[in-house]
């Protein structure tokens, strides 16, 4: 009898741990939503709660915590700077329990989980959704969250474990002590035309040869547009154009109707040509004018199972397809 009352005591003290754990996940939870969104209302729409009890729940925390974590401003509310330091560790813990139940549901075998990538435009187009259904395909029960993130607005996203992977663009290689990479590939200039353009019999080109004719160029300063401008730099070629747009599928459109050019790079750009009806011909650049696509991770962070797999995955496509050199 007194061993089945210890017995007892010890289901009780673990169930209690998870009580208070699943609690505080679940106020992890609202504080990360409620700085997404950047309004209470609008988070308790998403947490299917009432804005009243979400915000006795933040006022409850802020007083157990002694200061206060958001600002109200107008009709919303944003994080102060101690909001700021809590709402990272908060995310932390909702990664670990993230990785965690992946972990178990791999043991499973119920192959669950969340993948969050930060990445550039480029990659929308064809090869992250090529690359998500191939791997929903065997794990339909992994969900992925995709935001578009250029250079430094993707890093932080590791940083604040709002995103698990990251994929960065950049012409020089990454120099980050908190980041890790986990795979390099290099990613050459292609020019983009119509097939009637006068330059579409040839099969490269040199970075003047499209100088004659008018350029639609990415109009984000970081990624694609610094390779261009270095490479006119570079080559001593004038770089003007006449349109800019941050948007690829414009661009496309633009140079579609005439004789305008436009540039991308090979992870843009669809496998199969014939499902593509504009050319696209290398431009021939010195390898130090190519741009680097880093995939990367916070340093020293366990990836749960799902994102893990999924970085294998884009590391073996990025061997098969690409110059990983």
């Amino acid at each position: 009898m007194h061993f089945f009352v210890i017995f007892l005591d010890i289901l009780l003290f673990f169930a209690s741990l998870e009580i208070s754990y699943m609690r505080n996940l679940q106020i992890y939870r609202y504080v990360d939503t409620i700085s997404r969104t950047g309004s209470i209302r609008k988070a308790a729409d998403r947490l299917n709660i009432t804005s009243s009890a979400l915000n006795r729940r933040i006022l409850s925390l802020e007083d157990e915590l002694g200061f206060q974590i958001f600002e109200r401003i107008g009709n919303g509310v944003r994080l102060n700077t101690a909001g700021e330091l809590v709402v990272v560790m908060f995310r932390k813990q909702l990664a670990e329990a993230e990785r965690l139940k992946s972990q178990l549901a791999d043991l499973s075998g119920i192959r669950r989980g969340n993948v969050s990538i930060a990445c550039n435009q480029a990659l929308l187009t064809y090869f992250l959704p090529h690359q998500i259904h191939k791997y929903q395909s065997e794990f339909p029960n992994v969900t992925f969250n995709i935001m578009v993130k250029d250079g430094e607005q993707a890093m932080d996203s590791l940083r604040d474990y709002s995103a698990d992977l990251a994929l960065v663009f950049e012409f020089s290689s990454m120099k980050t002590a908190d980041l890790q990479t986990i795979c390099t590939v290099r990613q050459p200039i292609h020019a983009i035309m119509a097939k009637s353009h006068a330059l579409s019999n040839r099969e490269t080109l040199q970075f003047i040869d499209c100088q004659d004719y008018p350029l639609a160029l990415p109009g984000n300063p970081q990624s694609l547009r610094d390779i261009l401008e270095l490479t006119a730099n570079k080559t001593s070629t004038p770089l003007t154009p006449s349109l800019t747009s941050d948007d690829f599928t414009f661009l496309r459109n633009y140079v579609r109707l005439g004789e305008a050019i436009s540039f991308e790079l090979p992870i843009g750009l669809p496998s199969d040509s014939a499902n593509f009806d504009l050319l696209n011909i290398p431009v021939e650049l010195p390898d130090d004018l190519s741009g680097l696509l880093h995939l990367a991770q916070l340093r020293d962070r366990t990836l749960q199972v799902a994102a893990a797999r999924f970085a294998d995955q884009l590391s073996q496509t990025f061997f098969n397809k690409f110059d990983t050199n």
